[in-house]
């Protein structure tokens, strides 16, 4: 792999481009290497295969329900396989956490929260952990909200009593 830049530091080019001789070998190497894999390594190869499908749909599900909460695409960890392979055999995708403005947003972004924690078809331990925190936050919220509404209520209710009361007094 070949790095270049311009005058631009910004602006950085990655080339995979290698002489002919280079590919050349690599990939007698390459087609050597698969006829040389036992059963066991090929056995391992395709598990590998299978484990990196999943995690990128996993990861993907994430991305897809998550919407305006996501911060980042995923990241990926590697297993190198017996075919000199890299396959990704973890993923995880930040997400934004914080409460908004008001509890009524706070209520929708936990929501949301939720629901791409749950998206993928088979949920680990840590989105269950993240839906369960999204829960909490968003009964919180619920509860703010609650409170709001008590004390206007109540700020209603002390100036309707004294306007009652004082139409009483004019009624007297």
């Amino acid at each position: 792999m070949q790095v270049g830049g311009s005058l631009n530091p910004s602006l950085i080019r990655v080339s995979n481009e290698q002489n002919n001789d280079q590919k050349t070998s690599q990939t007698s190497e390459k087609v050597e290497q698969k006829d040389e894999l036992s059963t066991s390594e090929k056995a391992q190869v395709a598990k590998l295969q299978t484990i990196d499908q999943k995690v990128k749909e996993h990861e993907a599900a994430h991305i897809g329900a998550g919407g305006s909460v996501i911060k980042s695409g995923a990241n990926f960890s590697y297993t190198k396989g017996p075919d000199n392979q890299l396959y990704a055999t973890g993923g995880e995708v930040s997400i934004d956490t914080s409460s908004e403005a008001t509890p009524e947003e706070t209520i929708a972004k936990m929501q949301l929260i939720r629901a791409a924690a749950l998206a993928p078809a088979d949920p680990s331990g840590t989105d269950y952990k993240v839906a369960s925190t999204a829960s909490l936050l968003e009964m919180k919220a619920r509860l703010e909200l609650s409170q709001e509404l008590k004390d206007e209520l109540a700020q209603k209710n002390i100036s309707q009593y004294a306007n009652n009361e004082e139409s009483e007094y004019n009624f007297a």
